[in-house]
Parts: structure tokens; sequence; C-alpha cells
């Protein structure tokens, strides 16, 4: 069992060196040779990644980086989860108050189409029927409402 186990881990750690980079140079006698390390000094031409291998960072993104100090990069990376955090809660909060809208004004349109009669209260306090017109026109904006809530 523990030969097995040794025999899988040497396998894995070739397997892993088998995605290095690899590279194509000409030698001092004139010889095409590769390597996943060109000696130095020696104009290396980067050879296709194998398969599943992540690419190389981008020039521009590689002396990005080097320009921000470890605790830089730190802080940046901690500022760029806190905005992604609140883009989500944000995101969240307005979700929630969409389907709170949503089945308030689906509620309502039951209502107007139930065919119940429905009073309202006007400016005197007084309860004031609502007739077909008025229920009519209601039914309409709440109907908008359910499309605008609602998507």
């Amino acid at each position: 069992m523990m030969i097995r186990l040794l025999v899988f881990f040497a396998a894995a750690l070739l397997a892993a060196s088998g995605f290095a980079q690899q590279y194509k140079w000409v030698d001092k006698d004139g010889k095409v040779r590769y390597g996943d390390m060109p000696p130095p000094g020696v104009r290396a031409t980067p050879l296709r990644p194998p398969p599943g291998a992540a690419a190389p960072a981008s020039p521009a993104t590689a002396r990005k980086d080097e320009k921000l100090t470890p605790e830089q990069a730190f802080q940046k990376r901690q500022k760029d989860q806190q905005d992604q955090a609140a883009k989500a809660e944000k995101a969240s909060a307005e979700a929630e108050t969409r389907r709170v809208n949503c089945e308030l004004a689906r509620a309502n349109l039951r209502q107007l189409q139930s065919g119940e009669r429905m009073a309202t209260t006007n400016a005197a306090g007084e309860r004031v029927y609502l007739d077909d017109a008025q229920r009519a026109k209601d039914t309409t904006r709440v109907q908008q409402a359910v499309s605008d809530w609602c998507k």
C-alpha cells in the first residue's frame, strides 16, 4: 500500500513538470535546443504551453504588479473584495425590493379583478366606493406596475 502511494506521488511530480513553459533556442554551436530554462544571454523563443497549462501573465500585467509592494497588493485585493461584496449586497437588496413590490402589485391586481366592491377614503374622510371607470383606470395602472416590477 505504501509503495503504491509513493509511486502515485512520483508520477504526479513527473506529470507536473511536463506542464512547465518550454523554450527553443540556438546554442553557440548552431544546434537547436529545447528546454524549460534557456541559458542566460541566449535569445529564446517561448513555445506554445501544453494543454491545460496556465497562460503566462502579459507583460503589462506583470509590470503593473511589480510596482506594488506586497502590502499594497494585499490592500488592493482587500479593497477589490470589499467592492465586490458591496456590489453583491446592493444587487441583493434591489432584487428583494423588486420581489416585494411585485408581490404587492400582483395582490392589488387580484383584488381589482375580483369584482368585489372597493372603497377608498376621500379628503374629507368619507368612504367612497369605486365606480367602473375608476376601477378600470386603477386596473390599468396596477397592470403597468406589475409589468414594471415583475420582470
